[in-house]
């Protein structure tokens, strides 16, 4: 009683009625609890309807949340200075008595839960409260979870708005259900328009309560809780119910002989890759981040869970990224972050492709070329880590099973990293067994401006996962493992590598080399062609990959290419294998069976080292 009693005096009588529409006690009790805690001026509830999304989008204008662009649909937000990437060290696990995830960041539960409930203490006196709903994947099917997003940012609903599917409705048809995700997130005081105390951003995810408390911060990594955040939720989920898996992945359809179509999905570190593997072109985009897979009929399906795209724009251009530019330079709704906006206000990035004006404004307020931060180092026109918020819907190349309720069968997985001395262009596993170990939990990167901290460090990253495991690494490892023993079907498992070096220090790709190694994915997944025997996998012939170069980019492809980008590098694979499995032997409870794999790929490493010698051509393998 004391809770409907709160949410009439609160609400108005439009929005109590929304509210009330949805017979879910619990949903209420979030609601009320919130209302009680931030103290919002006034409360407005969030329906399907497109008259809501206007007046979102309107409001993030009136706020100067958002700023409107000179093409029609485009807006432009910023971040604070200190708030531009993931925040690793404010973000963690509120954890109960018993509960323990290992090396994963955490905080006792109730410690947590009281610090992150002070900051969010009256917080929204004076602003409004949006209280939205979407579904992670696709509405009315078995990948959907309904999500509820309290905020009083209405660039962070706004930007939901793009990047997810509706829910209000979803929350009508699951009734009195418990099962749905919960986030409440408040920006804090404002100064010139972004979060002032930063030093106070607080990121606590409560895993058993499957909720989220995001403050002081705008950032849509820290904030956007059905991304990243809730994630972290569902592979908690997927484990507890021991049926299905929530990956950090694309999704996307390879095109082969005859108009065949093979699909794909994809874990990379932010920066390596991952967009613009989901985005080659003459294929088709399913999604380029999230993927939920489920077994239906012996077989692996997949959705995206989202259906926008919050992107990194440094160096999206015509030329690499026609889909993409297509969509950010012709009128249409996007939001653009902390890139460089001009006097005329067009937005600028980094690797655009055109000149870049020599003053402007951007997230570090009014710029000039020459400008530093208080540390002396130059203040860049286009921040590394600046995004761009767009719809899959308008992109040319969106495929067309893209919000299929069934979702995709997936024929194979790939893993890629920043890697400039060790593994080939692309690989296969020999099975699931040996991808999910030697290709997927053996998975480095180096760092990127995605996160807070230095870059260019070579970073383990396990699936591409790491920051976002919300359960013991040898678990995750072992529930990837168990999914696929009852298949009838197994996908395929390769690796990729689009960042080889020379000793010169000179990539050994071209940015749009990796169409080939995937469309010899697709090729190997419906076994048109055969493949050499390494160490660690299956890798291409020659032929295979001169035919696809001519086909798919019209170049040559020499054989002296070939042997320098495919040679068998034992000393760095070694190395590889010595550096991961000392983090594996620092963890409890990694299974057996991981290094029972890396012992056997070592002694493969090793007797070919001994029959080749160190560096081995493909050429000495056929």
């Amino acid at each position: 009683m004391e809770t409907m009693q709160l949410l009439k005096q609160r609400l108005t009588d439009e929005h109590y009625n929304r509210l009330m529409a949805l017979g879910n006690t619990k949903l209420h009790d979030f609601v009320a609890d919130a209302i009680r805690l931030t103290n919002p001026k006034s409360v407005y509830v969030v329906t399907d309807a497109k008259t809501d999304h206007e007046y979102i989008r309107d409001l993030a204008l009136k706020l100067r949340e958002e700023t409107p662009l000179a093409m029609k649909g485009h807006t432009y937000h910023f971040d604070g200075y200190n708030d531009q990437g993931r925040d690793k060290f404010s973000t963690r696990y509120l954890l109960p008595d018993g509960w323990d995830l290992g090396s994963l960041e955490s905080i006792p539960k109730k410690q947590g839960v009281d610090e992150v409930r002070g900051y969010l203490n009256n917080i929204m006196d004076s602003r409004q409260m949006l209280v939205c709903f979407w579904t992670l994947g696709p509405a009315k099917s078995d990948f959907a979870i309904p999500c509820v997003q309290i905020t009083d940012s209405p660039y962070v609903a706004h930007s939901e708005s793009i990047l997810y599917r509706p829910g209000y409705e979803h929350f009508r048809r699951i009734g009195a259900s418990t099962e749905f995700f919960r986030f409440l997130h408040s920006e804090g005081e404002l100064e010139n328009g972004v979060s002032k105390n930063w030093e106070k951003r607080r990121v606590y995810i409560d895993l058993e309560e499957e909720r989220v408390f995001s403050v002081n911060t705008q950032y849509a990594g820290n904030t956007v809780g059905l991304k990243k955040l809730a994630l972290r939720l569902a592979i908690q989920k997927a484990d507890r119910d021991g049926n299905w898996l929530a990956e950090h992945m694309f999704a996307m359809g390879a095109h082969g002989p005859n108009g065949r179509v093979t699909y794909f999905c994809g874990a990379f570190p932010s920066a390596c890759g991952k967009t613009s593997t989901a985005m080659i072109q003459g294929q088709t985009i399913i999604g380029d981040d999230l993927a939920y897979f489920r077994k239906k009929d012996g077989k692996v399906r997949a959705a995206n869970v989202e259906k926008g795209i919050f992107g990194i724009i440094e160096n999206v251009n015509g030329k690499d990224d026609p889909a993409i530019y297509d969509v950010l330079t012709n009128p249409g709704e996007v939001i653009f972050s902390n890139v460089l906006i001009s006097d005329e206000l067009k937005p600028y990035w980094l690797g655009m492709g055109s000149e870049i004006p020599a003053s402007g404004t951007n997230y570090a307020g009014k710029w000039k070329k020459g400008d530093k931060d208080a540390k002396g180092a130059d203040i860049l026109p286009s921040h590394k880590n600046a995004r761009y918020t767009i719809s899959i819907s308008d992109l040319a190349n969106r495929d067309p099973l893209a919000d299929d309720p069934n979702g995709i069968e997936v024929g194979g997985v790939i893993y890629g990293g920043r890697d400039s001395d060790t593994c080939v262009p692309v690989e296969q596993a020999f099975d699931w067994k040996e991808g999910i170990i030697a290709k997927g939990a053996t998975l480095e990167s180096e760092t990127t401006a995605a996160v807070i901290g230095a870059t260019g460090a070579r970073s383990f990253n396990l699936m591409s996962n790491l920051d976002f495991l919300s359960i013991p690494m040898g678990k995750y490892i072992l529930n990837n493992l168990n999914f696929a023993n009852d298949l009838k079907k197994v996908p395929m498992v390769f690796s990729v590598n689009y960042f080889l070096k020379n000793k010169e220090g000179k990539y050994l790709n071209g940015m749009l080399d990796k169409r080939v190694w995937i469309l010899w994915a697709e090729l190997r997944v419906n076994g048109d062609v055969d493949a050499i025997k390494t160490p660690t996998g299956m890798i291409p012939k020659y032929e295979d990959l001169a035919k696809l170069f001519k086909q798919s980019l019209g170049s040559d492809y020499t054989q002296a290419n070939y042997v320098e980008q495919f040679t068998i590098r034992t000393p760095e694979l070694l190395a590889k294998l010595e550096r991961i499995e000392k983090i594996y032997r620092a963890e409890p409870s990694i299974p057996q069976i991981v290094f029972d794999t890396f012992d056997l790929q070592r002694t493969r490493l090793n007797e070919f080292k001994a029959k080749y010698g160190e560096y081995i051509s493909p050429l000495d393998l056929k």
